[in-house]
């Protein structure tokens, strides 16, 4: 048996080959939607890719479970939880399917995979067992755990209700993950344990930067799994402290169910020249990602267009902060372009109309092309101003942040929820913008400043706030 974990880093996902060098079979489970990635690994190691399977309907990215379908692999994904869980897109098509059960079995190669139903997550949540045959065994090697067991934490039972806004949903969910884990706890210690996300995922509070991990070392050291002896206190503890998910979840849980859109393969985006630029400064109707360092935005940019530095942060700005259907631009460097393209795909935001480079944008700025700056203080300059009055202080931070300190009469919206609820801040004083760092600020201060406020970006850390 072959396994090869792929990871994303953007967005914290890990998928999985796994092959039987004997048959030359392999599956890929938990998919991303650009999979020509993954053909490539599988010829790496001369394996050809039979079926494909999902642990769950994903809120965190776009699964590649049909672009897969389309090619005429066979797939797998859950019967479980309910109709309302299913696939919607597979009921009824022409595609090679085969909706799965708790227990049910299937094979690639000398390779077999045992669904486990292990809602919590979701309602409908499996993981995969996986015995490898070929070798003799008889009992499962790893389980493929989706979003159920994560290394030192496990999946949010709160997502349903806090991103895709399924009322009601939070204390059953929790309910279902602490009987989840009570079953987990009958497997072999000595069983490997790969799960779909590590440390950044906004899926659990307190993942770990380690690809994978065994059930008796989790049994032992996850922070989750430990306080599930009492499944009150379990409550309590899952429930706490869990981060504000990114915007595009909701999308992501909605077009997983009813199908995403087939790409077929990751498209090429053209270099714009200067007179597409111009045409952008100031075009509320599309928008630029504007992906140059913090420092370069807030001296000069195009007006109207969005700060999305190129870091670990570009796929959650632009999934909270771009709407659906907006014509996208980046302002890009030429070796990041496919990357960024890939990532936008990953999570639905396929109107990429083209790029420009800095070196384009400079040129534009000789030239004396349109452009904007953003006012950017100090901490303690923020305070003065707040005690002087005539401002809204606005704080970005997660809501455990905000309850733990705050400054008085800040209003708090976290950055990733601003788009939603943007009618909660009034526009009628200058809006001063702060978080732990001044990174997230100075995203929020330009999304704000798109939508006609007079932001201003608190460039400095909480900490040397003092009233």
């Amino acid at each position: 048996m072959l396994v090869r974990q792929s990871f994303d880093p953007a967005l914290a996902q890990y998928a999985y080959l796994i092959g039987c060098p004997r048959s030359g079979e392999a599956i890929i489970m938990d998919p991303e939607r650009d999979i020509d990635r993954y053909y490539a690994l599988a010829a790496k190691h001369k394996l050809r890719i039979v079926a494909a399977a999902d642990t769950h309907i994903h809120a965190d990215y776009l699964s590649g479970l049909r672009e897969f379908a389309e090619r005429g692999v066979r797939v797998y994904a859950s019967d479980e939880g309910g109709a309302e869980w299913r696939y919607q897109w597979l009921l009824d098509s022409s595609y090679e399917y085969r909706l799965l059960k708790h227990d049910d079995r299937f094979q690639v190669g000398n390779i077999e995979f045992v669904a486990v139903h292990t809602p919590g997550h979701t309602p409908e949540h499996l993981s995969y067992e996986v015995i490898d045959h070929g070798s003799g065994a008889t009992d499962p090697i790893g389980i493929v755990t989706g979003d159920f067991v994560f290394v030192g934490d496990l999946g949010r039972p709160d997502l349903l209700e806090e991103a895709a806004g399924v009322s009601g949903t939070m204390i059953p969910s929790a309910q279902q993950l602490y009987q989840s884990v009570k079953r987990f706890r009958s497997l072999p210690e000595y069983t490997q344990v790969w799960p779909a996300h590590g440390a950044g995922s906004a899926c659990g509070k307190a993942l770990g930067d380690v690809p994978s991990s065994t059930v008796g070392y989790e049994l032992r050291f996850n922070p989750a799994i430990r306080a599930a002896s009492d499944e009150t206190a379990f409550i309590d503890y899952i429930l706490s402290g869990q981060p504000e998910p990114p915007l595009y979840f909701a999308r992501m849980k909605r077009d997983n169910k009813v199908g995403p859109k087939v790409i077929g393969a990751v498209p090429s985006i053209p270099h714009l020249g200067q007179k597409e630029l111009r045409a952008r400064a100031g075009d509320r109707t599309a928008v630029v990602l504007d992906t140059r360092s913090r420092a370069e935005f807030l001296t000069a940019h195009l007006p109207a267009s969005l700060l999305a530095d190129w870091s670990y942060q570009f796929v959650n700005i632009a999934g909270s902060y771009v709407e659906e259907g907006t014509a996208i631009y980046l302002l890009i460097d030429d070796r990041h372009v496919e990357e960024a393209v890939r990532l936008l795909l990953r999570i639905g935001l396929d109107d990429i109309r083209g790029y420009f480079t800095p070196a384009d944008f400079a040129e534009y700025t000789a030239q004396g092309g349109a452009v904007t700056s953003m006012d950017a203080i100090s901490m303690a300059e923020m305070e003065q101003r707040r005690t002087d009055g005539g401002v809204r202080i606005l704080d970005v931070r997660g809501k455990a942040d905000f309850d733990t300190a705050h400054v008085p009469g800040a209003q708090h919206i976290p950055h990733t929820r601003l788009l939603p609820r943007l009618k909660e801040l009034a526009n009628d004083q200058p809006v001063l913008v702060h978080c732990a760092s001044g990174t997230r600020s100075a995203h929020a201060a330009a999304f704000l400043a798109r939508r006609g406020y007079h932001a201003v970006t608190v460039a400095d850390a909480f900490t040397n706030w003092h009233p």
